[in-house]
């Protein structure tokens, strides 16, 4: 099993800046290929960002590509989204997961999942 955590949500004005965390435990960190995903009321579970095992490969989705960065740091169990330049459409709940692959998925193959973090933008 693997537990994830999400941190760092908050109201935050258009034009803004967070960094979103999620601290890992229970396994290895670095045999999961992470991503986050985003849910806005009413709407499904979207795909924001992933990142391979090591780092070296991210992938973004089209509406955040350029203002948000996905980083992990492997010997502290923790995947980060830094997001900038945020949007009232980026108002959702963040969530974290972990897919026990090298590879990425930019779909919900995902093996675990945390339980999100509010990230509200005002206009």
């Amino acid at each position: 099993q693997v537990q994830l955590v999400e941190s760092g949500g908050g109201l935050v004005q258009a034009g803004g800046s967070l960094r979103l965390s999620c601290a890992a435990s229970g396994r290895t960190f670095s045999d999961y290929a992470m991503g986050w995903f985003r849910q806005a009321p009413g709407k499904e579970r979207e795909f924001v960002a992933a990142i391979n095992r090591f780092g070296g490969r991210t992938d973004y989705a089209d509406s955040v590509k350029g203002r948000f960065t996905i980083s992990r740091d492997n010997a502290k169990n923790t995947v980060y989204l830094q997001m900038n330049s945020l949007k009232p459409e980026d108002t959702a709940v963040y969530y974290c997961a972990a897919r026990g692959s090298s590879a990425y998925s930019t779909t919900r193959q995902y093996d675990y999942w945390g339980q999100g973090t509010q990230v509200t933008v005002s206009s």
